[in-house]
């Protein structure tokens, strides 16, 4: 899918966050919670997106304008996901990268809005990170396209 359909379609949900259901609630994770810890530890956006896999409004994230060097690190776990050298303006809103760090996501099909999608969530906890796309730039062209509010951002 390229930007300019995923804008489209970003335009056409509601203005509020998407919710999509439950995350990856069958598979076990390093990282165990109850709902009523991840609701605790998290804002209700922060529980929306990445514990029930919905979307954060795009242009909202200040993690999408950072540009600092650092290593950006899952919320629910401080998991290290994706470093400053491979994030870029991707011009989507949220922030990108071209490439996670090794053995840092995992992936599952989403069926649930336009199509078939490819969802990273976080492997050590499964939070529910955004979207991969193959318009991204080289070497990989991939666009990890990922919720602002599910990262941290810890400079070097």
């Amino acid at each position: 899918m390229h930007r300019r359909t995923f804008a489209a379609a970003a335009l056409l949900a509601p203005l509020a966050v998407t919710r999509a259901g439950p995350a990856l609630a069958s598979r076990a994770f390093e990282v165990q919670r109850t709902e009523a810890d991840w609701r605790a530890m998290l804002s209700p956006l922060e529980y929306e997106v990445m514990r029930q896999e919905g979307t954060e409004r795009p242009f909202t994230s200040p993690l999408n304008d950072e540009t600092r060097a650092g290593t950006y690190v899952c919320r629910g776990c401080d998991l290290p996901l994706y470093a400053s050298e491979h994030k870029y303006d991707s011009g989507t809103g949220w922030p990108s990268f071209w490439k996670a760090m090794p053995k840092a996501i995992e992936t599952k099909h989403d069926r649930k809005l336009f199509g078939v999608w490819i969802e990273c969530h976080c492997r050590r906890c499964g939070s529910h990170l955004g979207h991969i796309f193959d318009d991204g730039p080289q070497p990989t062209g991939k666009r990890h396209c990922i919720n602002g509010v599910s990262l941290k951002f810890v400079p070097a």
